[in-house]
């Protein structure tokens, strides 16, 4: 019987304790929204203007951007780098409101973005790239570019990486780190075919020069302007080179070409002119006993 009257007692003092342990923190939670009430009210405010003017702001920068015609990849960029801006102004103004020392608060973040810079140093240069790339626009979207040994139409240009896009429907992504600081190539729309073909020593070069003009003069893909060029490129060991170089779309590049080779050689063939195989003559000398 003594026994069940001192499990009840604990029993009602546990009890007791968690009831002292909620009113005080009611107690405490009260005491802090009288205190600070008007302050965190003060700091949802100037977050929610922040929010507002931020955009209002980055609006505002795209608007006149686009009546400028500032590259949509520029206007962009810098439209959300000063939504960015305004906002974390106003999220120190607002920190500052509830009383917080940002001092601690900077110097941690410093030291944090120094030791993610070492972590992440790969993406970070990307990033950096990528900016070097929108400010300085050495290509836009639309242009056909060649870099680290990979060519495409550019689709797309972000901070991170760049997408181009080839004739085979695939899709080429390149960090912007491999971008910079590469020989770039820039091409536009187009690209340019190289070809050549070999015509015998007793042919006219002339006559073969004209019949491929005329076949790079009929191919509605084959550009006018520039115009293609075409002469004499070797004089090889069996046959005089003709060589040949046009510009075509990205997009149809090796359809083009291989449309363009098949006509000239049936112009070469249909013109009279012969394309010599390979050969060496061999003069053998016997010698008496």
């Amino acid at each position: 019987m003594a026994e069940q009257n001192e499990e009840g007692s604990g029993a009602l003092a546990l009890v007791q304790d968690e009831v002292e342990w909620a009113t005080r923190a009611v107690e405490q939670g009260f005491d802090f929204m009288v205190t600070y009430s008007f302050q965190i009210l003060g700091a949802v405010i100037i977050l929610i203007i922040g929010y507002l003017l931020s955009n209002w702001a980055g609006n505002a920068i795209l608007r006149l951007q686009e009546r400028r015609n500032v590259d949509v990849t520029l206007r962009q960029f810098i439209s959300s780098a000063i939504r960015l801006v305004v906002l974390v102004m106003f999220l120190i103004i607002a920190v500052g409101k509830l009383g917080i020392s940002i001092t601690p608060f900077v110097a941690a973040v410093g030291g944090l973005a120094v030791g993610i810079s070492f972590a992440l140093q790969g993406p970070v240069s990307n990033y950096g790239a990528g900016v070097v790339l929108i400010l300085t626009r050495p290509f836009k979207v639309g242009d056909t570019i060649r870099v680290v040994d990979q060519a495409g139409i550019v689709q797309d240009i972000s901070l991170a990486h760049t997408i181009l896009a080839t004739e085979d429907g695939e899709q080429i992504v390149i960090p912007n780190r491999h971008v910079v600081g590469e020989v770039l190539t820039n091409s536009w729309q187009y690209r340019i075919v190289e070809g050549e073909v070999g015509i015998s020593y007793g042919d006219d070069p002339e006559v073969a020069i004209g019949l491929i003009r005329q076949v790079l003069a009929d191919d509605p893909d084959v550009a006018k302007d520039p115009a293609g060029q075409v002469g004499i490129q070797a004089f090889g060991d069996s046959a005089v080179e003709i060589g040949y170089r046009f510009w075509v779309p990205t997009q149809n590049y090796f359809e083009v070409q291989y449309r363009v080779n098949l006509a000239v050689w049936k112009a070469i063939q249909s013109g009279g002119i012969t394309i010599p195989f390979p050969q060496r003559d061999l003069h053998i000398r016997s010698q008496a006993g």
